[in-house]
This record gives C-alpha cells, sequence and structure tokens, in this order.
C-alpha cells in the first residue's frame, strides 16, 4: 500500500502571489480528485508533489521517505502527465516512447520494447505508432501522455485536467483507461470537471483560493446535503433579487430558461421544488458557504 502524506504545504512564488497555503491531505492507493476552478492552485500543489519546484513550507512525504530533501526518490516512482505537455514533431509515438522509457533509466532493451508495445497496446494506440504524435487528435495525444506517465510501473501517477478538450467518446475512453490503472497505486486526478470525479474517485478534496475546504468520499459527501436542494426556473432579471433573498448556490441555462438552485432546510417559498442533490450541488454549496 502506498502512502503520500502532504502536511502543512504552502507556496508563495517570487512575484508575491501565494498559490498553496497549509494545504494537508494523506492519500493512499486508489483514485483521489483534486477539484477545483481554474486559478485554484491544483496545478502549483501537482508541480509540488511532483518536485518541479520546492514548497515554501511543510512536508510531503511518499511512503515515509521525505521528498523534498529526496525529491529523486518519487521521481523514480511517479508517472506526470501535466495539462499541456509538448512532442518532438517528426518522431512517431513507438519512437517517441521508446526514447522515453531510456531517459526514465529503463536501459534493457528487451524490456523496454515490450514495456512500450505493452503501453501502446493498453492506451489503443497500437494501430497508429507508426504516426508523428504531432499529427494525433486531442484524445489520442492524452492517451499517449498516460502511456508515457506508466513508463517503468510508477507507484504515483499525477494526471492533470487530463479530459479538458476531449469530445465525450474520447473522454470516457480515457477515463476508462484511469480507473484501470488506479486500483494498486495512487492516481490523482486535478480537474475543474466534476463529472470526472464523480464517476472515478473514491476520495477527494476541494481546492479553492490555495485552501483546502473539505475532503472525503464523494457520495457520503453529497449525502450531507440531501433533502436541502430545491429548484425553481425564473427571469433572468430576477436572477439577483433570489441572490439576497436565498442561498442561491448555482444559476444555469435550461432550454433557454433561467433555473436557480437554493440551499435550504425548508421549502423557500412557492414555485420551487426539491431536487436530487449531486456532485455538482455539493461543490457549489461548498464554494458558496466559505
Amino acid at each position: 500500500m502506498n502512502t503520500l502524506k502532504i502536511n502543512n504545504i504552502s507556496k508563495t512564488y517570487p512575484n508575491g502571489v501565494q498559490a498553496i497555503k497549509s494545504v494537508s491531505l494523506e492519500i493512499s492507493n486508489g483514485m483521489f480528485g483534486l477539484l477545483g476552478s481554474n486559478g485554484a492552485g491544483k496545478s502549483s500543489l501537482m508541480r509540488t508533489i511532483a518536485s518541479l519546484q520546492e514548497p515554501s513550507n511543510g512536508t510531503i512525504t511518499f511512503n515515509d521517505i521525505d521528498i523534498i530533501s529526496k525529491p529523486q526518490y518519487v521521481r523514480e516512482n511517479l508517472g506526470y502527465l501535466p495539462q499541456e505537455f509538448g512532442v518532438y514533431p517528426k518522431l512517431s509515438a513507438e519512437k517517441l516512447l521508446n526514447h522515453l522509457a531510456i531517459l526514465k533509466g529503463i536501459i534493457n532493451t528487451k524490456e523496454r520494447k515490450q514495456q512500450v508495445k505493452s503501453l501502446l497496446h493498453q492506451t489503443n494506440l497500437y494501430q497508429h505508432r507508426k504516426k508523428a504524435v504531432a499529427t494525433f487528435s486531442g484524445g489520442m495525444r492524452q492517451r499517449f501522455g498516460i502511456a508515457q506517465a506508466l513508463l517503468g510501473n510508477p507507484q504515483l501517477i499525477i494526471v492533470d485536467e487530463p479530459t479538458a478538450g476531449l469530445d465525450p467518446e474520447e473522454r470516457n475512453r480515457f477515463l476508462n483507461l484511469l480507473s484501470e490503472i488506479g486500483e494498486s497505486v495512487i492516481v490523482i486526478l486535478s480537474t475543474h470537471i466534476v463529472e470526472d470525479v464523480h464517476n472515478l474517485c473514491k476520495n477527494m478534496a476541494i481546492l479553492s483560493n490555495g485552501n483546502i475546504l473539505v475532503t472525503g468520499n464523494p457520495a457520503e459527501l453529497v449525502n450531507g446535503i440531501q433533502g436541502k436542494i430545491w429548484s425553481k426556473i425564473i427571469a433572468k432579471t430576477d436572477v439577483e433579487a433570489y441572490k439576497n433573498a436565498f442561498s442561491v448556490i448555482s444559476s444555469t441555462l435550461v432550454s433557454g430558461e433561467t433555473q436557480i438552485k437554493v440551499l435550504s432546510e425548508t421549502k423557500p417559498e412557492e414555485g420551487f421544488s426539491l431536487v436530487r442533490a449531486d456532485l455538482e450541488d455539493f461543490y457549489f454549496t461548498t464554494l458558496a458557504t466559505h
């Protein structure tokens, strides 16, 4: 069983921006969702865990080894798929994966060939192995990103906003791939897409303005607000008035009309109907109440 312990991590950049504020988390094997909007501090936290930058304060241990003083340990056990990654324009998927395997220290030629072939099959890219990665679609490129992250059998895998920009079919394929991987290792899924966390993760945390607001099991967290989320279709011009009168957690367009959702122990007023809460409602409730 792998364990990652993050204790009071803070990160302030030279320009004075404090991206992470006293974050503490304990993560073990399985899929862990880090949910937050763009600019919440997710990428800063991921880069710190991946030893790409040092924190200003705090400690991080992976399997009881301090990875701030010994970053090489986490690097040897890490698979990392950043939000954006570059590729050599003319190299085929097979050649590029082979090159990256050498950089990861897989020196034995037979072992390297076998691992490259296996990962291309696992990510459903074997039939495209001779094509340049630069010509791949967004979904294919993300699957290649996972293939390179899995080189060397890492015990800690970090994926940062992996499904942003993917079409629904590619997104499903990618998420299925992630769920297969995340059974015997730690996979941290950093995303702003609530549905990805709901579908995949047994545990999660919500990050906002560099702070962890809540952690827990997604289903259990949602259960805490069941029976308290009310919905009503209103005129767009009335949104501000309702925000002033009630605890509005979200307003969205539904078939061209404005639907608001309100957090309330009892029916707010006539016209509201009780709706079954989901993780998105919990996410918006958490942001609204903090």
